[in-house]
């Protein structure tokens, strides 16, 4: 028999139950759309997170206290045994391959004018920090190159914290307290957007040393170097090492690139990607268990069906090809169901959520529908062969 009479014939036999048919084809459906959904939601979370921590350039390192432990985070309320200082951070400025430094000191604070209050973010850096994290301004100028030990009361505002204080009104060279502290505005940041969650836009920048007297703090939370893009991360990172370790005679300070940071961050979403397609795959193998099912009672149903064939001189392949195809055909088509209908339902979240690129893994989209044809198969073999085994005179009297 041709392929193509093969196949009419394998679809007659499907359509003639279409309930079952149907019934297993949406079980291997739902397990094909867990997986484009999951590994879907998965993909998107890891674009989103990498798109964060590279909106303020791809060329950083971080310094932060405390010696970093076997999961790579900083213990540095336990290790610490020197806090990293402004001098720390002037230090690495002279180290070749260095372009620009910023001590971070960050934290809540409240920010007056004329009345108005409102609970912001401050964040402490120094005069380089809009060069280090690509800080675009939109009035006005960026912290004065003043001395990082005693600088001038001037504060940066982003661009949504400018608009709630001041409304319409330019706010430059105004004055304000942030923190009970009177500061001058210089400048207001054009908006950045949010990171992990935090309008950055909805902050004020005030020089470090000034952050460390409003914080309480003896030392920095963090420095950030930008590097230059000719060095390579690695022979950077040695450098810094090598200067913090003389000026603290010991290694009570982590250094990080941001190649690291991503690298680790690569590594965690993989792992979960690749755990919530698993999930998927559960599904999957339910819908096995429903064509293995199938298959077996439509082998019992149609043994006079196949005693006819075999006495008109149908050969035992044809049937075994015969119940094979029509489990790999329903495996094809719940694969390709449950394919829509998890794209359809990434679209939907996109819809609802246009900040999370929602985007189809298309190696495990593939791998999906590929499952879902060897499940048929595999699923189908044994009642296949079953079929192929039956004595016609002994499937025709029963029937």
């Amino acid at each position: 028999m041709r392929i193509a009479d093969l196949t009419r014939f394998t679809l007659n036999s499907l359509l003639a139950e279409r309930q079952r048919s149907a019934l297993t084809m949406l079980a291997i459906a739902i397990g094909i759309a867990a997986v484009v959904l999951l590994t879907g939601l998965g993909s998107g979370l890891q674009r989103y997170l990498v798109s964060q921590f590279t909106q303020f350039g791809t060329h950083l390192i971080a310094i932060t206290p405390g010696k970093a432990n076997t999961t790579g985070f900083s213990i540095s309320a336990i290790d610490t045994q020197r806090p990293l200082t402004l001098p720390d951070a002037q230090s690495l400025l002279d180290i070749p391959g260095i372009e620009a430094m910023t001590p971070v000191v960050s934290g809540q604070l409240s920010a007056e004018f004329a009345g108005k209050s409102r609970r912001t973010l401050a964040f402490g850096i120094g005069p380089q920090a809009p060069t280090v994290w690509g800080m675009p301004l939109a009035r006005g100028q960026f912290l004065p190159a003043d001395d990082l030990i005693a600088p001038r009361p001037v504060v940066l505002l982003g661009n949504t914290l400018a608009r709630s204080l001041f409304d319409n009104v330019n706010p430059l060279g105004e004055k304000m307290r942030i923190g009970g502290m009177s500061f001058r505005v210089i400048g207001v940041l054009e908006a950045k957007g949010q990171m992990l969650g935090f309008d950055i836009d909805d902050a004020a920048y005030i020089p470090a040393a000034l952050s460390l007297q409003l914080f309480n703090r003896e030392g920095l939370m963090e420095i950030d170097v930008l590097y230059n893009e000719n060095e390579t991360s690695s022979s950077v990172v040695k450098r810094l090492s090598r200067r913090m370790i003389e000026r603290h005679g010991a290694e009570d300070f982590t250094v990080q690139s941001q190649d690291q940071m991503l690298a680790s961050l690569g590594k965690i979403l993989d792992v979960l990607t690749f755990a919530v397609g698993a999930l998927g795959g559960i599904a999957l193998l339910t819908g096995g268990v429903g064509i293995l099912t199938l298959m077996s009672i439509a082998v019992a149903e149609r043994r006079g069906e196949i005693g006819l064939l075999t006495a008109l001189g149908a050969p035992p392949n044809f049937v075994l090809q015969l119940f094979l195809g029509e489990a790999v055909i329903l495996g094809a088509l719940g694969g390709l169901l449950g394919v829509g209908i998890g794209l359809a339902g990434l679209g939907l979240l996109h819809l609802a959520i246009p900040a999370l690129p929602f985007a189809p893994r298309m190696d495990y989209l593939l791998i999906a529908e590929a499952l879902a044809l060897l499940i048929g198969l595999v699923a189908g073999v044994w009642p296949a062969m079953k079929a192929a085994r039956l004595d016609p005179i002994e499937a025709l009297r029963e029937e």
